[in-house]
């Protein structure tokens, strides 16, 4: 993936060279005129399109900014009218199929950044997060909505 990027801005950069014009929108012509080249001699490099990961990342990208608006909502309306007596906190246990380091990391830290859960720890395995969560009505539900939401997008972009 990294050597598609590289080339493609070789491309561009190239491009502006042979046009004599060292301007952004020769750039950017040059840029999709490598896309286009990177796209023909696909079969060439190995994996897919680097194209397809960024398209996966801006969907993550997406994802966390509804979840984020989301758990604000359901924050600020705890906050604004609590009711002590329907709030459920919880400690829950997320098995998660990630594998890298980094992708762990990634996905801890979006939970955590989203209002009313925090992960506070992880197993020494790796394979088990705990996740602190503010209000949670049932826990089946709750780690379903991670997996489906944050990891599937999180593996979507690391394993194309």
């Amino acid at each position: 993936m990294a050597f598609q990027i590289l080339l493609n801005f070789f491309i561009a950069v190239v491009w502006m060279f042979m046009t004599s014009s060292l301007t952004p929108s020769t750039f950017v012509i040059g840029y999709i005129i490598g896309l286009l080249l990177i796209i023909m001699t696909r079969r060439f490099f190995p994996g897919r399109l680097y194209i397809w990961r960024l398209w996966s990342a801006l969907k993550l990208t997406a994802i966390f900014l509804r979840e984020l608006v989301l758990s604000n909502i359901s924050v600020l309306l705890l906050v604004i009218k609590p009711d002590l007596s329907s709030i459920q906190p919880m400690i829950f246990a997320l098995p998660t199929e990630l594998e890298q380091d980094w992708e762990i990391t990634l996905l801890s830290s979006l939970i955590t950044l989203t209002p009313g859960t925090i992960v506070i720890h992880v197993s020494d395995d790796q394979r088990t997060l705990y996740i602190h969560a503010i209000d949670v009505d049932d826990v089946d539900e709750a780690i379903n909505s991670i997996k489906n939401t944050f990891e599937k997008a999180i593996m979507e972009v690391s394993r194309g």
